[in-house]
């Protein structure tokens, strides 16, 4: 990255923290900021999730102690760092202040407003689309690049929406873990660049990329996932106008809709991340990666602009990735409205009912599957020809930066390779 990005994006980084309330006082290095920047780098992260019952870490021999900032940073937790899964020189810490759980605040009563009433959106801006049950909401990025977690509920099910900026990773979870419904909240640390979360029953350390806990108590637990999608709002009024929005009424005090980190995606370099990035694509460029029962794959917005339609097979699931639209980089304009397109890129389950379906690009966002000739959108939806009304099964995935995917992801393949 050079100096006058870095010095953008610290600046930003700096006005965010301050802006997402963090406070500090005269015995506290002020917070540096919204789990992304760090002191150090400033100066040279019933259905039921996994049971933790019996959940005991492979001993690490290596990376055994702390480094001295996050030890006092994390002096009053009641962690148990003895128990876990990774090294614990791994961790960086992105909030130089004693005890940094929060001081990004995640949202712990979200407030929701019809789709067609969130007008204060650009139709271009980005937000993370669960559809789960019955119910479709978005979240704009614009107030999930401030908070980074809500903690809500779909019917009778707690979940976990979550946004590493860094990373610009979003993903959702069911937040149930042997039988009790944990809080989470933004730790102030990360690992290789992405959001490290913690929970409010055992202040267990989980990874936001792969939802798993690597610290503490729960080490080795894995959360459920729930798909989720980056997408453009305009999108979402258009194929879902029943959903609802994410309000910016959050109690915050927060003008959202400024981008906190500036000029990040269009650096050359991941902030706060080590070693060096796989060089088999830009560290900062996108790609679609799906995980699914225990496989993984990765497909690059660069190979999906020449080939908007992916049909391929995971995990002997019949999928479809599907690439287009409008929709603004979060991360880049000092506005998130103002972002360069980069469009989204969507895994579905092509099969619908008993058949499954092979598609083909037909026009600007649209497409159409060979078996019936129906025209379907971006978002999924089939709007012409004999499915009309039908909608895809989404399929977890993720829209981060190819650095944080080929980290946590190394041995996955890669489409178009």
């Amino acid at each position: 990255m050079n100096h006058k990005r870095l010095a953008a994006l610290t600046m930003g980084i700096a006005l965010t923290s301050v802006a997402c309330g963090g406070s500090s006082t005269a015995d506290e290095e002020p917070a540096v900021a919204p789990s992304d920047a760090s002191a150090e780098a400033t100066t040279s992260p019933d259905s039921t999730a996994g049971d933790a019952s019996g959940t005991t870490a492979d001993p690490i021999e290596d990376g055994t102690e702390l480094s001295e900032a996050i030890s006092q940073a994390t002096e009053p937790w009641p962690t148990d760092w003895t128990n876990r899964t990774v090294s614990l020189d791994e961790f960086r810490l992105g909030i130089a202040s004693v005890d940094p759980r929060d001081r990004i605040p995640p949202i712990d009563e979200p407030i929701f407003e019809a789709i067609a009433s969130a007008d204060w959106l650009d139709d271009r801006e980005p937000g993370a689309l669960v559809q789960f049950g019955d119910e479709t909401r978005f979240y704009p990025l614009s107030i999930l690049t401030r908070h980074e977690i809500v903690n809500d509920q779909f019917g009778e099910v707690p979940v976990i929406v979550t946004f590493c900026p860094l990373c610009n990773t979003a993903i959702s979870f069911d937040a149930r873990v042997d039988g009790q419904t944990l809080r989470f909240g933004v730790s102030g640390l990360l690992r290789k660049s992405d959001l490290v979360m913690w929970d409010d029953a055992t202040t267990s350390l989980w990874q936001q990329i792969t939802g798993e806990a690597v610290v503490g108590d729960f080490a080795g637990t894995q959360l459920e996932l729930i798909p989720t999608s980056i997408v453009s709002y305009g999108d979402v009024l258009e194929n879902f106008p029943d959903a609802v929005s994410l309000s910016r009424d959050t109690g915050f005090g927060i003008e959202y809709g400024a981008n906190p980190y500036r000029a990040y995606s269009s650096s050359t370099s991941p902030f706060l991340f080590d070693g060096e990035p796989d060089p088999r694509f830009p560290a900062l460029s996108r790609v679609v990666g799906v995980t699914l029962d225990g496989s993984d794959k990765a497909y690059p917005f660069s190979v999906l602009r020449e080939q908007p339609a992916i049909n391929d097979e995971l995990a002997e699931t019949p999928i479809v990735v599907l690439w287009g639209g409008d929709t603004a980089d979060a991360l880049d304009a000092g506005t998130i409205a103002e972002g360069e397109a980069i469009g989204s890129g969507i895994a579905y389950d092509r099969r619908v009912g008993e058949q499954t379906l092979t598609f083909s690009v037909d026009g600007a966002d649209l497409f159409t599957d060979d078996q019936t000739g129906s025209t379907w959108t971006l978002l999924g939806v089939a709007i012409d020809g004999p499915l009309e009304g039908e909608q895809l099964s989404t399929v977890t995935h993720r829209n981060e930066f190819w650095f944080a995917w080929a980290a946590f992801f190394p041995d996955a393949p890669v489409a178009g390779e």
